[in-house]
């Protein structure tokens, strides 16, 4: 009766907009007052909740971001992908999906993309003559492409989480964001080629070598990430340290593009997301610990065991929890809540956890662009001027390429295990 009293209490804080962090610190503390626990049991899971050595990761990779943005690379790649792509129909939103690609491969955040390298893309589509809503459709379909396509900030936790192999974890990412990309590309070409959008000429075999050269070293990051981390030379935090460093040598000293008042403001805006991701996992630790102690996972175990045995049913009542809750709430504290009940559910019908974490994240990803609450829908509504549910309407088309490949990913294992099979045994 107490925890369902508190399960409601947390959906009114939700509904009237108390921050997610804060809601939890309120449950969290209000179940321990009532317990007679001493409060000293809040800072101990406080502390103890962040007290990991892999989620160095996190902070590394979005300095290494910060840097790539400000070091001219994000000019850089969007120049490439206009040579190799921009002449197909629709070409510069398939520029738009190439390039946040290659960028997810350096910042592993959907939002870094969508707010960095998206108001450079809505800028490029505008000049080239296509109207806001697709720009701004595409821009926020492609940007959650981030978190999939390795390194992924959202997989590293996962991966603290659930005490998985986050380079395994890596790995099982590149195919599914590969077929994500590849998905909106195919339905960008179809919109573009009804509507009659212009395309840019072809470029010259000159011009594709030339810009391959300036990209040549930024592509290096993805390569040097995962290469590292699959030939076991370095772990997933030094990778991230590895990218950072070479980030900043990059804009600093070989393009000479970065000064130290842009080292500074990279520094300060990591630190400030980094503070807003760890405060995030802080208090989302006291909830996993109310969980466990509960026994909820037990009781979730019973009650879904109950409705069914199948796992491929099981598997799909999974992906339409996380899709509900990615519609209201931001991904990284979904996964703080979930992960503690999911696990023993995954473990009574024997789903690897390597495999789910990356369907995880995908289904995650859609909620970022699903009304009402999705993030990249607002922040693009915020580039463009437009309005989110005309930003919401144009994306729809998009979310249906997307849930194709999260069916694809969810119902044949191989396009996400194959890869760290392969090269991590």
């Amino acid at each position: 009766m107490q925890i369902l009293l508190l399960m409601c209490l947390f959906l009114i804080l939700i509904l009237i907009n108390i921050p997610v962090a804060f809601t939890l610190l309120i449950i969290s503390c209000i179940y321990i007052l009532l317990n007679d626990l001493p409060l000293v049991v809040v800072s101990h899971i406080l502390t103890s909740s962040t007290d990991s050595f892999i989620l160095t990761a996190i902070p590394l990779f979005i300095l290494a971001a910060n840097f790539m943005q400000r070091g001219d690379i994000t000019d850089r790649i969007i120049a490439f992908c206009k040579t190799l792509v921009g002449h197909v129909s629709g070409g510069l939103a398939h520029v738009n999906v190439l390039a946040s690609m290659i960028f997810s491969g350096m910042s592993g955040s959907a939002l870094a993309d969508a707010g960095g390298l998206g108001i450079v893309e809505v800028q490029m589509m505008r000049d080239g003559g296509y109207d806001d809503e697709f720009t701004a459709a595409i821009t926020a379909a492609s940007s959650t492409i981030g978190p999939i396509v390795p390194p992924s900030i959202p997989l590293i936790l996962y991966g603290a989480l659930a005490r998985e192999s986050v380079g395994k974890l890596f790995l099982g990412g590149a195919i599914p964001g590969i077929l994500v990309g590849v998905g909106l590309m195919i339905q960008a070409y179809i919109l573009a080629k009804k509507r009659n959008y212009p395309v840019s000429p072809r470029a010259g075999f000159k011009q594709v070598v030339y810009h391959c050269g300036k990209v040549f070293l930024p592509m290096l990051t993805p390569v040097i990430i995962l290469g590292g981390i699959g030939i076991g030379y370095f772990t997933p935090t030094e990778a991230a340290a590895v990218a950072a460093i070479y980030a900043f040598i990059l804009g600093k000293f070989v393009y000479r593009v970065m000064t130290w008042t842009d080292v500074l403001k990279a520094l300060l805006d990591t630190a400030i997301l980094t503070g807003v991701v760890v405060f995030i996992m802080a208090m989302a630790g006291l909830w996993s610990w109310m969980i466990t102690n509960e026994e909820i996972a037990k009781m979730a175990v019973a009650f879904l065991t109950s409705v069914s045995e199948n796992p491929y049913i099981m598997l799909f009542m999974l992906n339409i929890i996380l899709l509900g809750l990615g519609m209201f709430i931001e991904p990284l504290a979904i996964m703080i809540m979930v992960i503690p009940v999911l696990l023993p559910i995954l473990h009574a019908y024997h789903i690897s956890t390597l495999h789910y974490g990356v369907v995880m994240t995908l289904a995650l990803m859609i909620g970022l662009i699903t009304p009402p609450f999705g993030e990249c829908l607002f922040l693009l509504s915020a580039i463009t001027g437009i309005p989110v549910s005309r930003v919401a309407k144009a994306t729809a088309p998009y979310l249906v390429c997307m849930l194709a490949v999260l069916f694809m990913i969810t119902y044949m294992p191989g396009l996400v295990l194959w890869l760290p099979n392969l090269l991590m045994p």
